[in-house]
């Protein structure tokens, strides 16, 4: 992974449908706790071989302790198949427990607006949002458990304390890291 020092706020998300939830979520309302966005396409392997896995786990561990788990299906190719009806139907199987957002279509090209707003290299992408609504980790590709979980308890230790840091800054991944399952824009 590539080391950065900077903290860039989050963008909203801009979508189109949310499921498992009974009202849009907003990132500004989520200030005071951790997000983490698994960006996916259920018709991406690797989305499905280890990132939904991954995210689901963080929602068991971690929502109780104050980390907002958010999949974001971000669809950038194979757009006829992949519906709302279809991505319905995808959580339902999947037994997906955390909320799940449709990231909107652009209106002039293939990649959609929170993948572009986020500047995704593809999917699967795990973005972690500090308390104070602060990019942390934007990665694609996959993420050893013990490297997320590292974070996001530094990050619920750092947002117990007055200040300081106890966490590291990362941005990107090696794509290398999917093993060839990942599905680049």
């Amino acid at each position: 992974m590539n080391d950065t020092t900077h903290q860039m706020p989050a963008p909203e998300l801009d979508t189109t449908a949310w499921l498992n939830t009974p009202a849009p979520l907003k990132l500004s309302e989520l200030k005071g706790r951790v997000v983490v966005i698994h960006a996916f396409q259920m018709l991406c392997p690797g989305c499905v071989a280890e990132g939904i896995p991954q995210a689901s786990s963080i929602h068991r561990l971690f929502s109780e302790k104050g980390v907002q788990v958010i999949g974001l299906h971000t669809v950038f190719e194979h757009h006829e198949v992949m519906n709302l009806n279809a991505l319905t139907a995808f959580v339902g199987e999947y037994r997906l427990p955390f909320p799940v957002a449709v990231d909107t279509p652009s209106t002039t090209g293939a990649i959609p607006l929170a993948m572009e707003k986020y500047q995704m290299r593809g999917t699967p992408t795990l973005i972690v949002i500090d308390q104070k609504g602060h990019m942390r980790l934007n990665h694609f590709g996959r993420i050893s458990d013990m490297q997320v979980g590292s974070l996001i308890g530094g990050l619920l230790a750092e947002g117990s304390q007055p200040s300081g840091s106890a966490a590291n800054n990362k941005t990107d991944g090696d794509p290398g890291e999917m093993g060839g399952e990942g599905c680049l824009i």
